[in-house]
């Protein structure tokens, strides 16, 4: 799709299937147009109504989901979304993916994945503050595994590190249903005044529109399409697809926005991204109501001979349309001469409702506007129940735990990250409240006493087994790791990424996961205000394991009053929060010690979620802890053993259980906590009388994490077989590698 096309060549069946549309959605094409379209109008409606822009099979569904709140100024359809933090402020913020070219071409995937994040954001007039990435990869021991890792993870650093925001927080995992699809989801966070945010809404007629930033090039061209379809064995020949990002230029680029924002003279902006400059025109046109026409003469280009198809269809970064008070033009080119960006007018407003495109004088795309958006498709895809989560069967009882701990410790998704996060930079800024490792990160408002905090949770094994009861526990966990910080959970943003829709159960899946993911935000009063689907990711028929990812955001009145994961002093009493543990199904432990992946996910108590994280964030508020630890990943015992490795310090555990369940169960709306001794029978005291399961369990102290004064490991031992995985893995030193 990255050669040049003969504009009024003739249309063949095959070319409309390369561009990912089908006999009906052509057929409806003809009819809107009323003629044969252009190869260039051909292009807009293929990038206009693929799955990755027009949500075709995921809208029905999406609208279910609870968009509103106290907190929430603008929900989804814009950029990103915004809430409400106090004084005159908002949060804005989102969460997209970038999968299909990550696996293409690592690299450049993650680092325009996060180039693209950032711009949702500060096309908004915020300035970006934080950044988290969700990553998925196959199995370690897959041929591409390692390579994808080493790439991706350069790129996010690559690009985030030069640009200037902190990468303060998400997850890696491995699995072999990634082997053909990795997962790169992105997610950034920036702070504006509540009246400066802008939005994509065009208002008045004949004003100028104009193009900002970067020049245009063939990279990227028809990327939208090749993320709205599964992989083959051709993957290779979609490399061109895949866009090529220069974070020095979108650091350029933001500053230049902003302070062109604060003169007053921005109508409506849209940063180019999906489609580049077709989405982003239509979609400024359609959303005020109006028409545009474009002189594609006028574009800035990179590459010499560029056709009208390819410049309405290339995805190259770093670039933005705005539509500008004619008066205030001079001072807008001013702008962005002195920050050394391209500033063209390529078009103006019309009151038609037509989107025309000139090129070398000629009418090269003549198009209803808004029909491009609003006469999308729409399907109703089948779908069908999920089928029953194979069975739990009988394991044998557990002997060793400190053998245990060591190995699920020590594993590839329970190891320490730390050879990844240290290649991001997560103090820049100097606002950075909490590192990665926690549970959520933490940044400082700047100016402020407040604190944003921030977390991506999902367990796609849970989601495989159950996709109802996976997504509310995504929902679930997010709103704890919140709240295990000291942090009000706000709202989220979620990324759903799922495999082809057009697969019944997979498309019932999805259908499920959405069912709990917005019961949970019902419940939890957790609303969704942004989001993105990323489906057909699945390579020759094999699907990843479901995924939806839920970016939660809180907030903390006064940074201080934060805590973290980390055990803080000799003899402090540790509590056990919530009930007991006793579920294995789906847990870690039965994945990494019997190597099943089989029972039902841990069922979860959204009203019991609820009233155990309100007790244990008012105990934060109080004063009253000294450390806090959601149970998640691992149970009981993999909690304890981070906190103390956070901390490096030990802990003596006593009247619990030494079976599995009570060590490795994974049981929900459960947290560890420590607090000093004089307050302990105080918390014990408010649990009870609150109706909140409380139950004392150890003491910190010494340099060894001890059960029951038998079973013992030293700290230093714990540390090692926790930080030795990954770096020996990608190093190439494993027996696995």
């Amino acid at each position: 799709m990255s050669q040049t096309f003969d504009n009024n060549a003739a249309i063949t069946p095959e070319f409309v299937k390369s561009h990912g549309l089908n006999e009906d959605e052509y057929a409806r094409i003809l009819e809107l147009t009323g003629r044969m379209p252009t190869i260039t109008e051909l292009g807009i409606y293929s990038a206009m109504w693929n799955e990755h822009c027009s949500y075709k099979s995921s809208k029905k569904w999406l609208k279910t989901l609870p968009i509103d709140g106290d907190c929430v100024v603008y929900g989804p359809g814009e950029n990103a979304g915004v809430i409400d933090i106090g004084d005159n402020q908002v949060a804005v913020f989102k969460m997209e993916s970038h999968n299909h070219p990550s696996f293409i071409e690592p690299y450049q995937g993650a680092a325009t994945g996060m180039g693209g994040i950032l711009r949702d954001v500060f096309t908004m007039g915020a300035r970006p503050i934080a950044a988290m990435n969700a990553l998925r990869f196959g199995s370690p021991d897959h041929e591409k595994t390692r390579h994808l890792v080493s790439g991706v993870v350069a790129g996010i650093g690559g690009y985030g590190n030069s640009f200037g925001v902190p990468t303060v927080g998400g997850e890696v995992e491995f699995h072999p249903r990634y082997n053909g699809n990795n997962l790169v989801n992105a997610f950034a966070l920036g702070i504006a005044d509540r009246d400066g945010i802008f939005t994509s809404k065009a208002e008045g007629i004949g004003l100028p529109v104009v193009y900002l930033g970067a020049k245009t090039g063939r990279d990227g061209v028809g990327g939208a399409t090749m993320a709205s379809a599964e992989f083959d064995e051709n993957i290779e020949e979609k490399r061109p697809t895949v866009q090529v990002g220069d974070p020095f230029t979108e650091k350029c680029l933001l500053e230049a926005c902003l302070e062109l924002m604060a003169t007053g003279a921005v109508i409506a902006i849209q940063d180019m991204g999906a489609a580049g400059l077709t989405c982003s025109a239509v979609e400024m046109g359609a959303s005020g109501g109006l028409g545009i026409e474009l002189n594609l003469d006028n574009v800035p280009c990179r590459e010499e001979a560029m056709s009208a198809y390819e410049m309405m269809l290339s995805e190259s970064q770093e670039r933005m349309l705005m539509v500008l008070r004619p008066e205030k033009q001079a001072e807008a080119e001013a702008v962005f001469e002195k920050w050394g960006l391209d500033f063209a007018i390529v078009g103006k407003t019309t009151d038609d409702l037509r989107f025309r495109i000139f090129h070398h004088s000629e009418l090269a795309a003549d198009l209803p506007i808004k029909k491009l958006g609003d006469e999308a498709p729409e399907y109703d895809r089948p779908w069908v129940e999920p089928a029953a989560p194979q069975a739990l069967p009988d394991l044998p009882a557990l002997s060793d735990p400190i053998e245990v701990l060591g190995k699920l410790i020590g594993s590839a998704n329970l190891c320490s990250k730390r050879w990844i996060t240290e290649q991001y930079d997560c103090l820049i800024q100097a606002n950075t409240a909490q590192i990665p490792g926690g549970d959520a990160g933490v940044v400082r408002v700047e100016g402020t006493e407040k604190a944003i905090a921030v977390t991506s949770d999902v367990n796609p094994r849970y989601c495989e087994a159950d996709p109802y009861e996976g997504g509310k526990q995504a929902v679930a966990e997010a709103w704890r790791n919140l709240t295990a910080v000291g942090a009000t959970p706000l709202a989220i943003t979620d990324n759903l990424n799922f495999g082809n829709p057009e697969r019944p159960e997979i498309m019932g899946g999805f259908v499920k996961a959405i069912e709990g993911i917005g019961e949970a935000c019902r419940v939890l009063g957790f609303p969704v205000v942004s989001g993105n689907v990323s489906l057909y990711n699945e390579t020759n028929g094999e699907g990843i394991l479901p995924t939806p990812t839920i970016g939660g955001v809180g907030l903390l009145q006064n940074w201080r009053d934060m805590v973290t994961t980390a055990f803080a002093k000799e003899g402090d009493v540790i509590l056990l929060v919530g009930d007991a543990g006793r579920h294995l199904g789906q847990s870690s432990y039965v994945l990494e010690i019997h190597g099943l992946e089989a029972g039902a996910p841990p069922p979860v108590d959204l009203h019991k979620e609820k009233k155990v994280g309100d007790f244990v964030r008012s105990l934060i508020s109080a004063g009253q802890l000294t450390a806090c630890h959601d149970i998640s990943n691992g149970g009981l015992l993999i909690t304890i053993a981070e906190m103390a490795l956070a901390g490096n310090i030990g802990a003596q555990i006593a009247g619990i259980g030494m079976d599995a369940g009570s060590l490795f169960g994974e049981d929900q709306a459960r947290y560890v906590v420590s607090v000093s001794p004089e307050v302990a029978e105080i918390v014990l005291k408010l649990a009870g009388e609150q109706g909140v399961p409380a139950t004392k369990i150890g003491r910190v102290g010494g340099t060894e994490l001890k059960l029951d004064g038998e079973h013992a490991i030293s700290i230093q031992s714990l540390n090692e077989m926790h930080e030795a995985w990954l770096p020996s893995y990608m190093a190439g030193d494993n027996e696995i590698g």
